[in-house]
């Protein structure tokens, strides 16, 4: 994966603060473009509050200077790169390291990984991809089947009821995930309900207090918080325990992580990020998905016609899956379009240049995708919901890189695809799907674009 990671978003100010607790700070000013601090000790913080997110603020930052821009995060000053050709200067694709896992994994207190050497970075990235392959293949047809229930349950509806797909497909995310990733156990709904309540514990506090310091001043929120990731990971460590006594399966994620040879430790903590990234990345994908296919009748019809060419009446295949290309469209259109993940982050290591600029070492350089992808010098017409746009070569090679497709792509968002490929195949052959008139759907940009409320749509049979 490239070395910013897609999911080092929206809320970058987590890797901010372990790179302020990290590395001195830097008042060397770069002569770039960009704000000057509106506090001394906070810098242009409180104008960050204000947009509402990390995201909204660089909109209007790169608006007012352009494609690389300035701003400071307390006393440091920070470099946003806002469009492809920017970023293509700036992105070095032979970096080993994950930006996302090297900032969640601060922010939960792990170190296991982090200070490896490229060999052993590159040894673990390989088994952590081949981890989720052999998962995905092993299990396919227990996804298939959460699938087919799903869609079951929606063609059991009245045409006229409103279905609601955050509460629905986050459902869905859950239980693909934690029966993937963590085993038999989460067969169980008592289970996944309990991981559910954990999970949105520590994900709905994860960055706020890096951006407010509201969870460091509240004790019951942060004793909340404690408890949650405590539990969750008791929950994990007794799991890796199962798996030594009785002898590691062929199942599950945490099957090949102990097959592995990692610690109990190593184990315990890459479940957590994958299990705390996997669920939500991959509700999302599939929420603003079926949103947008709503309102796109002729895309609908294109994915039907290439479903049934390629599947017939028949289920879908994980080796049927690469040759639905339009589906593949359709999901590198949702993830632009939705801004899936709108920003990333890493560390100057050494001094760089971008344009005339300078970037001195020890600057924090932020990716500023969810500027990226709404720039109409990339993507013509960049507000409209066009998945043939992906037919184009050019386009394809700025999506992959900005790390969202081919081999960059990190083992999360290719899980993540895999559920949703199977989702839509399913549905558009069974289903018409449509919105509701006057809803207006907005975003918040957290660490993944999610709806502010839930989205609704009804569903017709095709039979």
């Amino acid at each position: 994966m490239l070395d910013f990671a897609i999911f080092a978003v929206t809320f970058v100010v987590i890797l901010v603060g372990a790179v302020l607790y990290l590395y001195p700070s830097s008042r060397r000013a770069s002569g770039i473009p960009g704000l000057n601090p509106t506090e001394e000790k906070d810098g242009n913080l409180q104008d960050i509050v204000n947009k509402g997110s990390l995201h909204e603020f660089l909109v209007g930052l790169h608006d007012q200077f352009g494609p690389v821009a300035s701003f400071w995060f307390g006393r440091r000053p920070v470099v946003s790169l806002g469009t492809v050709d920017q970023l293509k200067q700036h992105i070095n694709p032979n970096r080993t390291t994950d930006s996302f896992e090297t900032m969640l994994k601060s922010l939960l207190g792990y170190q296991s990984g982090l200070s490896a050497g490229a060999t052993e970075t590159v040894l673990r990235k390989k088994m952590y991809e081949s981890a989720i392959n052999t998962t995905l293949k092993n299990n396919f047809p227990l996804l298939l089947r959460l699938v087919e229930e799903l869609v079951a349950k929606w063609q059991s509806y009245p045409e006229s009821q409103h279905t609601p797909l955050c509460s629905h497909l986050l459902g869905l995310a859950m239980k693909a995930v934690t029966r993937l990733a963590l085993g038999e156990r989460f067969g169980d709904d008592a289970e996944v309900i309990r991981f559910r309540k954990n999970h949105d514990a520590i994900w709905s506090e994860i960055g706020k207090g890096y951006l407010d310091g509201s969870l460091e001043k509240s004790s019951s929120r942060k004793g909340h918080y404690d408890t949650a990731l405590a539990e969750m990971e008791s929950v994990l460590k007794s799991i890796v325990r199962d798996i030594k006594g009785h002898g590691a399966g062929q199942s599950s994620f945490m099957d090949s992580l102990v097959q592995a040879k990692l610690s109990e430790k190593q184990v315990m903590e890459d479940a957590m990020v994958f299990s705390l990234a996997g669920c939500v990345i991959t509700a999302n994908l599939c929420i603003w998905a079926v949103h947008f296919l709503s309102s796109a009748e002729d895309v609908q019809e294109k994915l039907l016609q290439e479903c049934t060419k390629v599947l017939g009446e028949e289920p879908i295949t994980l080796d049927k899956i690469p040759e639905l290309k339009y589906c593949q469209q359709v999901l590198n259109e949702t993830v632009r379009t939705a801004k899936l993940t709108p920003m990333a982050a890493t560390l100057q290591e050494v001094e760089g240049k971008v344009d005339q600029h300078v970037i001195p070492k020890e600057t924090l350089v932020i990716y500023a995708l969810g500027v990226v992808l709404q720039d109409g010098d990339t993507w013509p017409l960049p507000y409209r919901f066009d998945p043939d746009r992906f037919r184009d070569e050019d386009s394809r090679k700025s999506f992959s890189l900005l790390g969202f497709s081919g081999n960059q792509a990190c083992p999360e968002l290719r899980f993540a695809y895999t559920v949703a490929t199977i989702l839509l195949s399913t549905l558009v052959r069974q289903l018409k799907l449509h919105s509701l008139d006057g809803q207006v759907v907005e975003a918040r940009y957290e660490l993944v674009a999610t709806p502010k409320d839930d989205t609704w749509i009804t569903v017709s049979s095709r039979k």
